[in-house]
């Protein structure tokens, strides 16, 4: 007959405490870490909440293609297109109101443009 071997310790019974004392200490660290983070305060970061961009879309009317211009609020390919024929046939826009020289473009079109046009320089250079 066979005598049962017992499991060897894995750790002795006087060690046993240190690995439940790092433990502790890393927990209480991590805890205070949150806390100091602002984890009580709602001061984490929310990823899935990125902040409003205030960037605007600005094209320059004197070099601009009809796909650019086109993309401006108000204006469609064709009025894009009449923007382009304008100013390749009278030349460069001096201001952003020689805009309402173009067919299809009226004050209110212009409004809505204005933001979304750069400056134009006396030379019709921006």
């Amino acid at each position: 007959m066979q005598t049962p071997v017992s499991d060897p310790e894995f750790l002795p019974t006087r060690l046993q405490p240190l690995p439940a004392a790092v433990v502790g200490v890393a927990l209480a660290g991590m805890a205070t870490w949150f806390v100091a983070a602002g984890g009580l305060q709602g001061g984490l970061v929310h990823y899935e909440r990125a902040p409003a961009s205030a960037a605007v879309f600005t094209v320059d009317v004197n070099t601009a293609g009809v796909e650019e211009l086109a993309q401006l609020p108000g204006l469609g390919p064709s009025t894009a297109q009449r923007i382009v024929l304008h100013r390749t046939t009278r030349g460069p826009f001096t201001s952003v109101d020689g805009l309402l020289d173009v067919p299809g473009i009226g004050p209110a079109t212009l409004e809505q443009l204005r933001r979304h046009v750069r400056p134009i320089g006396a030379g019709g250079a921006p």
